[in-house]
């Protein structure tokens, strides 16, 4: 009888994490709110991409406003790299879902409108693209998700291949 008790606790233990994993990976948190799901957001699949938890922070355009160039490099092995090089802005991944601070944050990357993942630094390797015309954009966003903004413009780049 121990031994079956004990059985089940192990099988409830590691559904019960299969469970957290996989919808982790599907985007779904346990408040409800599902990131994949537009109805979520009321729009369509681009608007789920831009989408945005904390509040834009706008700075004052000038020589201390922040930007933001990308480029995206083949790996010689497999896959892409994608080299982020921000101005007036640092990576505060410490920071991460915690109070704004102006100039410091992540950025989020974006491929074909659709998030693929934070950045805290200025490198980021893409293991696999589609095939076709892919644009691949990143936006940088103060330490609460929100949009930094500089006069109401996104501080973003974005670079598109062609990938056959």
């Amino acid at each position: 009888m121990s031994r079956s008790l004990a059985l089940f606790a192990i099988g409830l233990v590691f559904g019960a994490g299969a469970g957290f994993v996989t919808a982790g990976a599907y985007g779904i948190s346990f408040d409800g709110h599902d990131h994949g799901d537009p109805a979520h957001h009321g729009g369509d699949h681009y608007e789920v991409a831009a989408h945005q938890h904390g509040t834009a922070v706008n700075l004052p355009a000038g020589p201390d406003a922040p930007g933001l160039e990308v480029q995206l490099f083949k790996d010689p092995m497999a896959g892409w790299n994608l080299h982020v090089e921000p101005s007036n802005f640092r990576f505060a991944p410490a920071n991460a879902s915690a109070t704004d601070y102006p100039g410091e944050g992540h950025a989020h990357v974006y491929v074909n409108g659709v998030k693929l993942a934070r950045l805290y630094g200025e490198w980021m390797h893409i293991a696999e693209l589609p095939k076709g015309q892919v644009e691949v954009k990143v936006s940088l966003t103060t330490n609460s998700h929100g949009a930094l903004t500089v006069e109401g413009r996104p501080v973003e780049a974005e670079v598109s291949v062609e990938i056959e």
